[in-house]
C-alpha cells in the first residue's frame, strides 16, 4: 500500500489529474515520501499516456481514418490533451533552459535566467519546434496506420519519462533547493527507486516490439536514448548538474525522439498497420 501511495503522491505532483479530498488526506505527504515517489514517474506516463491515446484513437474514427489530414489532426488534439493533462510541467522547463542555454554564457547567468517566469525568444522557439515535431512526427506515424501511432504514443510517454531518472541519478542537484520544483529530486536517485522505475518500462516496451517488431522498438528506444543523453551532456557541460527545468527538457527531447526512431523504422522497414491487439 505504501507503493500505492507513492505513486498517487506522483500522479499529484507530476500532473493536474486531481488527488484530492479523503483520497490525498489517506496518500499522506512527506519529503522522503515526495522523493521516493519519483521511482513512479514512469508510471505517471501510462496516465498521460492513456489520455493520449484515447484522443488520437477517438479523433481518428470520429474523422475517418482514410482521410489524409486525419493522423495530423489527432495529433494535434492529443498533444492539447497531454498538456492539459500535466499542465504543460515538461514544455515549461524546456522552454526555461532554452532561455538559459540561448541567453546566458556563465553558470551563474544561466541559472538566474531560468529561474525567471518570464518566457523568451529562445523558450518560444523551443516549445513552438517541439510542438510541431511532436505534430509532424506523430502524423507521420498515423500515416503508416492507427495502430503504430498508438503504440508510438504510448510506449514513448512512457519510456522518455524514464531518462530525467537517470539524470538525477548521474548528475548533481544545482537549483535552489529551498524553491525549486525538483526540490523531491534533489538527492541522488537510489538503484533500487531507478529499477522500480525501469520496471515500468517493461511492459509498455516489450507490448511495443511484440506489436511492431523488435527493429523498431529498438530504433525508438535508442534515439529517445540519444535524445535524452545529448540533453543530459548539454546540462552537464554548462550547468555542472540539473534542475527541474533541465529534467522536462530531457523528457520533451527523450519522448520526440522516442517519435522519431519509431517512423524511421516504420519508413526502412515497411511496417505495415496491424490490429491494435496485436501483441497481446
Amino acid at each position: 500500500m505504501q507503493a500505492v501511495r507513492h505513486y498517487l503522491l506522483a500522479v499529484q505532483f507530476f500532473t493536474r489529474i486531481p488527488v484530492t479530498g479523503p483520497l490525498a488526506q489517506w496518500v499522506g505527504y512527506s519529503p522522503a515520501m515526495l522523493r521516493a515517489s519519483s521511482a513512479h514517474f514512469p508510471g505517471v506516463g501510462w496516465l498521460v499516456a492513456a489520455v493520449a491515446v484515447a484522443c488520437f484513437a477517438a479523433l481518428s474514427v470520429l474523422l475517418g481514418t482514410r482521410q489524409p489530414f486525419t493522423p495530423l489532426a489527432a495529433a494535434v488534439f492529443s498533444t492539447i490533451a497531454t498538456v492539459l493533462a500535466t499542465g504543460g510541467f515538461h514544455e515549461d522547463g524546456l522552454a526555461d533552459v532554452a532561455d538559459g542555454f540561448g541567453g546566458g554564457y556563465q553558470r551563474e547567468r544561466i541559472l538566474d535566467i531560468m529561474k525567471d517566469s518570464r518566457v523568451g525568444a529562445f523558450g518560444a522557439m523551443a516549445v513552438a519546434l517541439i510542438l510541431a515535431a511532436k505534430f509532424a512526427l506523430l502524423a507521420q506515424l498515423g500515416s503508416h496506420g492507427l495502430a503504430i501511432a498508438l503504440w508510438s504514443l504510448f510506449c514513448g510517454h512512457v519510456v522518455s519519462r524514464f531518462w530525467p531518472l537517470v539524470a538525477v541519478r548521474a548528475l548533481p542537484h544545482v537549483g535552489d533547493t529551498a524553491t525549486s520544483k525538483s526540490k523531491p529530486l534533489a538527492d541522488q536517485i537510489s538503484i533500487a527507486a531507478l529499477m522500480a522505475a525501469l520496471a515500468w518500462c517493461v511492459i509498455p516496451v516489450v507490448l511495443f516490439a511484440l506489436a511492431l517488431g523488435i527493429e523498431t522498438a529498438l530504433s525508438a528506444i535508442a534515439c529517445s536514448g540519444i535524445g535524452a543523453s545529448w540533453m543530459l551532456w548539454r546540462c552537464k557541460k554548462r550547468l555542472q548538474g540539473f534542475t527541474g527545468d533541465c529534467l522536462g527538457a530531457i523528457q520533451q527531447v527523450g519522448e520526440v525522439a522516442f517519435y522519431l526512431g519509431a517512423a524511421i523504422a516504420a519508413a526502412q522497414f515497411g511496417i505495415a498497420a496491424r490490429p491494435l491487439w496485436h501483441g497481446f
